[in-house]
């Protein structure tokens, strides 16, 4: 008797969820609102308030989230043309529109209550946060810098995790430093990846900075967003004074920024994911503990 193969399972709707809004990648922006709030903690001398912690992480996972999925639902026709993209959750049906239209809503009301049990500022200025969040997607569609656009919705974290902590702007200067210097991070290395899509984004008429000016032109872009970024993160060690830990930190990041400024050419872009979740992974975590080590032991 011939055995009968079995059709391999489907995922149920909350992992096929989570794999859309690709919440792994979480761990680029998170580190660095942690390690805001944590410099907040210890200029206030309020010590490790850990309710606090929670309720940033749920905010800042919660708020990218609904990002991620308002983002899937309003590029999905476009996902649909581009031969990388095709695959994705929403354009296969493996994830349905409602399913995702589901999902950014509870997103969107843990973002509000997280925001509201932190204190008050943080509830009323919670929606200025989602604007870039939901401008981000159309940005594509009329500039050729939407990274930047989603530069401005990630340099909001750090700053959000301040408020947080203190429930005031007064002090924030750093928050402020630390989230131009993770916006442009984020929007440097968009740049790299948007540099797989420069044919078929010509071809249907997405905007990009690799689209418009090239991709040689746009790694050139990148190179000096990340030396930017880098001068950032030197001026905020000094302006809070951390120690030799995060300057140890610091050189490690420089070699991963100069990493995927080396591995990914014009003329070779195979390695853009090694570069994208590899070297930009350690980046967050690894300036993330040493700090948290500086503010610990020194």
């Amino acid at each position: 008797m011939t055995a009968v193969a079995s059709a391999p399972e489907k995922p149920g709707k909350v992992k096929a969820f989570l794999r859309l809004v690709a919440i792994e990648h979480s761990v680029f922006a998170l580190p660095f609102a942690y390690l805001s709030a944590l410099v907040a903690m210890d200029r206030t001398g309020t010590g490790v308030h850990w309710v606090d912690l929670l309720l940033v992480t749920l905010a800042m996972v919660s708020g990218r989230t609904f990002a991620m999925a308002a983002n899937r639902i309003l590029d999905r026709k476009i996902d649909a043309l581009n031969p990388r993209t095709r695959n994705r959750e929403l354009v296969t049906g493996a994830v349905s529109v409602r399913t995702a239209w589901t999902g950014a809503v509870v997103s969107l009301i843990v973002l509000f209550v997280a925001a509201g049990l932190l204190n008050w500022l943080c509830l009323v200025l919670s929606p200025l946060a989602v604007i870039p969040l939901i401008i981000y997607p159309y940005a594509k569609r009329f500039t050729n810098f939407p990274h930047y656009v989603l530069a401005l919705a990630q340099a909001v974290a750090p700053v959000g995790a301040w408020i947080a902590i203190t429930g005031t702007f007064t002090g924030s200067g750093p928050a402020w430093l630390l989230g131009v210097a993770v916006g442009l991070w984020i929007g440097g290395f968009d740049i790299i990846y948007a540099c797989q899509d420069v044919d078929i984004d010509r071809e249907i008429g997405v905007h990009s900075t690799p689209a418009r000016f090239g991709v040689r032109t746009a790694l050139h872009i990148s190179t000096v967003t990340h030396v930017i970024t880098f001068a950032l993160f030197v001026w905020f060690g000094q302006l809070v004074g951390l120690g030799w830990l995060w300057w140890v930190g610091l050189a490690l990041t420089a070699v991963a920024f100069a990493y995927q400024h080396i591995v990914v050419t014009p003329h070779d872009l195979s390695k853009v994911n090694r570069a994208f979740f590899t070297a930009n992974g350690f980046v967050g975590i690894a300036l993330f503990l040493f700090a948290l080590l500086d503010l610990i032991l020194l």
